[in-house]
């Protein structure tokens, strides 16, 4: 049951103003000084003691200890460091609140300093909106200083909103005034006027006009210089900025600049020194000119900024040239979290926080985002932005806070969608606002959670913000594409060939929207182009180029929300965009075949990208991503998009890039000392990603591929869960070490195609084997660049493809259907299933995997005992 019994402030006059404080009150004084706020913090604290009640202190701020020295023992003093940020700073300072339960008396350091490390006003209006009704709900007192002129206006009214007591504090030449702007259910004739502080038992109110305003008319003389006093306090700092970069700063407004691009553009260090090489002040207020809200823009909008000025500052003349200008906007980190606190859902977000609500609030913050609304004025910021777009298609990407940063690059764990359509203004809004909504809770998504736990960032702030972009292309009738999109490595993972060169990077290519790049699609392929040889192709495309190549596009339908899949063969070719020679070749074969059968006369285009890795583009690339990498100092993956301007000419559109967690080892001979007797597994020339290595390996799980190609789609869904049990029994990768070896693709969402497994059913494996089995139609293919190649290439885990009717590969298969199983010891299986699945244990220091990158040579074999 609530307590609403009254409390002592410590001065008699000031009880008498508000017939006393009650339990539950959220005090906030408004003073012009931490010296004046002091003077009404020690009476309070004195009679707290006086009153043996429990009395805790939230120590963050730079100025003085507010309790006196008297009353130190008795007070539990909390420090915390605002450097950790607003999440993790709340979400301590709530922890300990709810710690330290009911009827407990609280006292909090200024909050405008928070401002020096969280430099916008909303990160301080929103902790304050999150924390007050939580220390309401406890019964507790708590004494908060807002100073003056630090702050705006809709901030300082979010506070007065939210508090249950607000009291303006005036120093006129040494003598103090207060003015109660707000108790929360009291009122008094004399109780909002001014009142003169005479001495501790007597407050005056100011009630007859002519004094009241001679004291209004001083105050407002004394702040009449205070001009932007209603501006944010984000605002101050950028003009501050402005004034720097006009000369008329001084030395001290580094500082100033150093704030901006920690408030703005993370907290990745590696990052932020390369954002201080190369990033003027104009272009840190150009970023500013184009965002909604304040806060960071996440890691998604820095990588596409500091890739471009990389470009730009090394070779101008060229990147301006060749680079498509890009039209962006941001949607800042604290948009997330008012969003959040808007709608009263910071209860549930702190939960999530916690060990017990990790994953139970996440799951309902994911329910109530979709069901939320946005503040009037920032949703007006929406229209703003909506209206610069017009009718051009734009696409919303996630872009949180550690995404895309030094071993983090959320890959596929967030979504983005495009809003293409031409309805009215009320009609795009709609679609934008549901859109925005479906990324923000794809934050919460078990998915996006699980990977947080895998790479140890559970306990990090990650705020969602958004990058806003125009999509590059053009229309061809009701569909809106770009001419070419795709990714790129700039360190070639996997080499298939001894004349591929590693270093000069790899491309995955499509028509269309690059979705077809990034994803892996069922039954359909893009041009993988190794950047310093490109025509060559992985084997298993050489011996029938056509069959391989891109069969359908993603495209944008203007009449409807999202992408569209369309046949490349059904596109009316006579009007496509641009000259279609440039990426694609009639297939002459097939024209004769069908004129020779009396079939319709007519075209038939293949999509080889053969004229455009003829031209200047793969050395342009492999330049791109070289420059970036020499900067990074580690290999970059980037996403970019293709426009040809005319039939000579083309730019290109760089849309996202990040560090690439690969195993760039060099290309040192590996000797392993071989024996007569070694029995070999596996033998492949290339086909495999990883590096150099040599290693011992302590399991094989082999999936049969005759006996899974007979299975039920049941049955091989069986399979797939099954693997993921055993995966997950293996808690430590490195303690033992484990191969799977499977027919055709890993990670399907065709079972007829390859095994059907979620990448945290293998993500404890050492290595991942993918075996040509013709006779069932299973094929190897890695997508390079999809989402999934992220996750292997991030968990370090090592791949291989076995074509055994290749030149160079071999499998004893007869040995793994041969060799005793353990699945039945493992996991309980059907017989069908236990079957399919062999699970060999080997003695340590027995079973060797060893790859050469620089002879392309990969062996698996037991070695023979001497």
């Amino acid at each position: 049951m609530s307590d609403k019994s009254p409390v002592s402030s410590g001065i008699s006059g000031l009880d008498t103003i508000l017939n006393n404080l009650t339990k539950g009150d959220n005090v906030v004084w408004l003073s012009p000084s931490i010296k004046d706020y002091s003077r009404f913090v020690a009476p309070f604290v004195k009679q707290a003691v006086q009153d043996k009640r429990k009395i805790v202190y939230f120590r963050f701020a730079s100025h003085e200890n507010l309790i006196p020295e008297e009353c130190r023992s008795y007070v539990d003093e909390h420090k915390l460091e605002a450097g950790v940020g607003f999440e993790s700073f709340t979400k301590e300072v709530y922890s300990e609140v709810e710690r330290h339960g009911k009827s407990v008396f609280y006292v909090f350091d200024s909050l405008s300093d928070l401002l020096y490390e969280w430099v916008t006003d909303a990160a301080i209006s929103n902790f304050f909106m999150v924390i007050c009704p939580f220390l309401y709900k406890l019964d507790t007192v708590a004494y908060f200083a807002i100073l003056k002129h630090y702050h705006s206006f809709e901030t300082i009214s979010k506070i007065r909103k939210t508090a249950q007591v607000l009291i303006e504090v005036f120093n006129r030449e040494g003598t103090h005034y207060v003015h109660p702007h707000k108790v929360f259910g009291k009122n008094s004739p004399t109780m909002f006027l001014p009142h003169e502080c005479r001495d501790e038992e007597n407050f005056i109110p100011i009630d007859n006009s002519y004094l009241a305003t001679k004291l209004s008319s001083t105050l407002c003389a004394v702040n009449r210089s205070i001009l932007n006093r209603r501006l944010d306090s984000w605002d101050r700092i950028f003009m501050e900025a402005e004034k720097f970069e006009q000369g008329s700063g001084n030395r001290s407004d580094y500082e100033i600049v150093n704030r901006i691009i920690k408030a703005l553009m993370g907290r990745d260090e590696k990052i932020l020194s390369l954002v201080k090489k190369h990033f003027t002040i104009n272009d840190l207020l150009e970023i500013k000119n184009r965002m909604i809200g304040t806060g960071f823009i996440g890691g998604k909008a820095v990588g596409m900024l500091l890739a471009r000025k990389i470009l730009y500052n090394t070779n101008p003349g060229k990147w301006e040239e060749q680079l498509e200008p890009h039209d962006s906007f941001y949607i800042g980190s604290d948009i997330f979290y008012t969003f959040i606190i808007y709608n009263g859902w910071g209860g549930v977000f702190f939960f999530l926080k916690t060990d017990e609500g990790y994953f139970s609030a996440a799951k309902r913050l994911e329910e109530l985002i979709m069901q939320g609304d946005f503040p009037e004025d920032v949703k007006d910021e929406f229209h703003e932005m909506l209206d610069h777009f017009g009718q051009y298609p734009f696409i919303i990407r996630s872009s949180s806070l550690l995404e895309d940063g030094f071993g983090n690059a959320f890959a596929g764990k967030y979504e983005s969608f495009f809003c293409p359509i031409q309805g009215t203004r009320d009609e795009r809004f709609e679609d934008f606002i549901h859109s925005l909504k479906k990324i923000y809770a794809s934050a919460m998504s078990e998915d996006a959670l699980s990977y947080r736990i895998e790479r140890g960032l559970k306990y990090e702030d990650e705020v969602m913000a958004l990058l806003v972009q125009r999509v590059s292309g053009s229309y061809h009738g009701y569909y809106y594409y770009p001419h070419v999109a795709g990714v790129g490595l700039s360190y070639n993972t996997y080499v298939w060939s001894k004349d591929i060169d590693p270093d000069a990077g790899m491309l995955r290519i499509v028509m269309g929207l690059g979705t077809r790049a990034v994803n892996r699609i069922e039954g359909d392929y893009a041009r993988i182009v190794a950047l310093n040889n490109p025509s060559l192709v992985p084997l298993s495309d050489k011996d029938n180029m056509f069959k391989y190549a891109q069969k359908d596009l993603d495209v944008l339908d203007v009449r409807s929300s999202g992408k569209h899949m369309v046949s490349f063969y059904m596109l009316d070719k006579e009007n496509i965009p641009f000259d279609l020679n440039w990426i694609a070749e009639r297939d002459f074969d097939t024209m004769r075949r069908l004129a020779d059968s009396g079939g319709e006369v007519k075209d038939i285009w293949v999509l080889t990208f053969n004229k455009l890795l003829k031209s200047k583009f793969p050395a342009i690339m492999s330049d791109m991503m070289n420059t970036v990498e020499d900067e990074y100092e580690c290999p970059v993956d980037i996403e970019f998009t293709l426009g040809f301007l005319d039939s000579e000419s083309y730019v290109i559109n760089l849309v996202q890039c990040r560090p690439l967690q690969a195993n760039a080892s060099d290309a040192k001979n590996i000797k392993v000392k071989k024996s007569a007797g070694d029995k070999i597994l596996i033998e492949t020339e290339g086909n495999f990603m990883g590096g150099n290595v040599c290693d011992y390996i302590r399991r094989v799980i082999y999936i049969d591929p005759t006996k899974y190609s007979t299975l039920s789609t049941t049955d091989k869904h069986e399979v797939a869960r099954k693997i993921g049990e055993i995966n997950r029994q293996m808690t430590v990768k490195k303690k033992f070490y484990t191969l799977v070896l499977g027919p055709g693709r890993w990670g399907t969402t065709s079972p007829e195609l390859g095994i059907p497994v979620s990448f945290s059913d293998i993500n404890n494996m050492y290595g991942l084997g993918e075996i040509e089995y013709e006779a069932g139609g299973l094929m190897p293919e890695l997508s390079f660049g999809t989402h999934f190649f992220q996750d292997i290439v991030e968990s370090n885990i090592f791949y291989l493809a076995v074509f055994a009717r290749k030149d160079g590969g071999f499998i004893d298969s007869e040995y793994f259907k041969e060799t005793d199983s353990v699945t039945k010891e493992l996991v309980d299986v059907s017989k069908a299933v236990e079957e399919t699945i062999r699970v060999i244990d080997f003695p340590k220091k027995t079973l060797y995997l060893t790859s050469n990158i620089k002879t392309q040579k990969l062996r698996l074999f037991i070695k023979h005992s001497s």
